[in-house]
C-alpha cells in the first residue's frame, strides 16, 4: 500500500476539498496584499510568494487520488477549477479526465491545447480512449489514432462502433487468457512472469487456440487446488457471459444479482473479445441513477453547477415552459369557479391541500413504477394488476386522510358538507394521481422515451389541475 493510500481513511473527501479551498483562498489573499505593496523589490517578492503558494497547493494535489481531484474540480467555480487544473501534473491528466463528469470535462478540455490532450490520451487504454474520444476535437482524435498500433486502433474502433450504453462500449480489453490443457503450476509460473495483472482480476479466461471461451478459472480455485491438476479439472465451464450488443444496464443488474467482479464478453461465435468489470458497472449505475433524477425533474442533461447562466437556462427552459403552460391551465380551472370561491372563501384556503396531497401521492406512485421498470419487474401482463393495486392504495389513503382533513374542515368552518366535499375530493384526486402515476411512465415507455422523462412535472400538472377541478366542482354541486 502506498503512503497516499494509507492516508485516505484518516480524512474525509470534504476535508480534502476544504484544504484545497483554504489554500486557494490563502493564495488569493496574499496575492492581493502583494499587489498593494510598492517598492524596489515588489515584483520579485510578488513572484516568490506566488510560486510558494502554488507549490504548496500542488504538493497537496500530488497527495490526492485522481478521483478525489475530480471531485474537487467539480466543486470549484470555473476560475478556481482552472487554477487547480493547471497545477495537476501532466501525467495525471488522463486519469482525472476519466473521473470527472461530462460537463466539467468539457471545461477542462477547452483549457487544454492539442499537445496536452494528446499527451494525456496516450496514457489511456483502448476502452478509456473510446470513452473520451467523442468529446475531443476531431483533428486531435485523428492524430491520436495515427499514433496507436494496429491492435489498439482496432480496439478503439470496435468500442466506438457501439452505443455508449451497450456492453461493447463498456468492456475493456486487458485480461489474462490461458489454455485448459496446462497445469495450475504452469499458470502460476506464467502469472509470476507478468509485470502486473489487470485491475479487478478475480478470474482467468480459458480459451482454445481459436480464442473461443471454454470457461473461467477463478483465482481462489487456482490458489487452493493441487498445482499438478490441469486447468480443465478446476475451471468453471458455465460462467456468466455477455454479448457486446447487450444493454449495459442489464449487465449491471446481472453483476449485482450474481455478485460478479468481472465477466467475459463473447461474440456470436463464442470468441472472447473483452471483459466487463465491476468498476464500469458501478459507474454505469451511478450515471443511470443521476440521469433518472435529472429526467424526473425535467432537466435535459447533466449540468455543471458552476456553468454559465446562459448554459443553465438552455438546459432548464424546456420543461419550465411546459410547466408554465400546465400552471396556466390550472389557473384557468380555478377561474371557472370564481363565483363559487367568492361565495365560500374557505374553498380558496382548502384547495391547495387537495392538489398538494395528490401531487405527493402521484410522485410516490410514479417513482415506484419507474424504479420497477428500471429493474425489469413490470411486464405487459402485470400492468392491469399493478394499476388495480395502486388504485386500491389510493382509495384507502383517500378515505383515511380525506376523512381526517374533512374533520379538520368541519372543525374550522362548522360546515359538515364542506368536510364531506373535502373527503370526496381528496379521495378522487388520489385515485387520479395513482392512475396517472402508472399510465404516464408506461405511455412514455411505449413511445420509446425514458419513463422518467419529465414525469414529476407531468404528474404535478395533472394532480394540480385535476385536484382543483374535482374539489371546486364538488363544492359547486353540493355547497352552492
Amino acid at each position: 500500500m502506498t503512503e497516499v493510500e494509507a492516508k485516505k481513511p484518516q480524512e474525509s473527501l470534504q476535508d480534502r476539498l476544504n484544504q484545497v479551498v483554504d489554500l486557494l483562498h490563502k493564495h488569493k489573499l496574499v496575492e492581493d496584499l502583494t499587489h498593494r505593496q510598492e517598492g524596489q523589490h515588489h515584483d520579485r517578492v510578488e513572484n516568490l510568494v506566488h510560486r510558494q503558494n502554488l507549490a504548496e497547493l500542488q504538493r497537496k494535489l500530488d497527495e490526492l487520488h485522481p478521483a478525489d481531484i475530480a471531485h474537487i474540480l467539480e466543486s470549484l467555480p470555473l476560475d478556481d477549477r482552472l487554477t487547480v487544473w493547471q497545477l495537476v501534473k501532466a501525467e495525471r491528466d488522463g486519469d482525472i479526465l476519466l473521473e470527472v463528469s461530462d460537463s466539467v470535462r468539457e471545461t477542462l478540455i477547452a483549457d487544454m491545447d492539442d499537445h496536452e490532450i494528446l499527451a494525456a490520451a496516450r496514457e489511456m487504454d483502448a476502452d478509456e480512449l473510446a470513452d473520451l474520444a467523442p468529446e475531443l476535437p476531431r483533428d486531435v482524435v485523428h492524430e491520436l489514432m495515427e499514433t496507436l498500433d494496429g491492435q489498439q486502433r482496432e480496439r478503439v474502433r470496435s468500442a466506438l462502433s457501439y452505443e455508449e450504453d451497450q456492453v461493447g462500449a463498456l468492456m475493456d480489453f486487458e485480461m489474462v487468457t490461458i489454455r485448459d490443457d496446462v497445469s495450475l503450476e504452469v499458470v502460476l509460473r506464467y502469472l509470476r512472469r507478468l509485470k502486473d495483472l489487470p485491475g479487478h482480476t478475480d478470474k482467468l479466461f480459458v480459451v482454445d487456440y481459436d480464442g473461443v471461451l471454454k470457461g473461467v478459472l477463478p483465482i481462489k480455485r487456482l490458489l487452493v487446488n493441487d498445482p499438478d491438476k490441469d486447468v480443465a479439472e478446476v475451471m468453471a465451464t458455465d460462467p456468466v457471459t455477455f454479448s457486446p450488443d447487450e444493454d449495459g444496464y442489464d449487465a449491471a443488474q446481472a453483476f449485482e444479482r450474481y455478485d460478479l467482479i468481472s465477466a467475459p464478453v463473447v461474440d456470436k461465435n463464442g470468441k472472447l473479445i473483452g471483459r466487463l468489470t465491476i468498476d464500469e458497472m458501478v459507474d454505469l449505475i451511478r450515471e443511470e441513477s443521476e440521469s433518472e433524477v435529472l429526467n424526473m425533474a425535467g432537466l435535459r442533461e447533466e449540468e455543471d453547477i458552476f456553468a454559465s447562466v446562459w448554459r443553465s437556462v438552455r438546459n432548464r427552459w424546456a420543461w419550465l415552459a411546459t410547466n408554465l403552460v400546465t400552471a396556466f391551465i390550472a389557473s384557468r380551472v380555478i377561474g371557472l369557479f370564481e363565483g363559487s370561491i367568492e361565495k365560500l372563501v374557505a374553498l380558496a384556503a382548502l384547495m391547495p391541500i387537495v392538489a398538494g396531497i395528490g401531487g405527493n401521492s402521484g410522485n410516490q406512485t410514479i417513482t415506484m413504477i419507474v424504479r420497477a421498470m428500471a429493474l425489469d419487474q413490470i411486464q405487459s401482463s402485470s400492468a392491469n394488476r399493478l394499476l388495480r393495486k395502486e388504485l386500491g392504495v389510493a382509495l384507502v389513503n383517500g378515505l383515511v386522510w380525506g376523512g381526517v382533513i374533512g374533520l379538520v374542515a368541519f372543525y374550522l368552518y362548522g360546515n359538515w358538507e364542506l368536510g364531506a366535499v373535502m373527503t370526496g375530493a381528496m379521495t378522487l384526486n388520489l385515485l387520479l394521481a395513482a392512475m396517472m402515476g402508472v399510465l404516464i411512465p408506461m405511455t412514455l415507455l411505449r413511445l420509446g422515451r425514458d419513463p422518467a422523462m419529465g414525469s414529476s412535472v407531468m404528474i404535478t400538472a395533472m394532480t394540480d389541475s385535476g385536484g382543483f377541478f374535482i374539489f371546486l366542482g364538488l363544492a359547486t354541486l353540493f355547497l352552492m
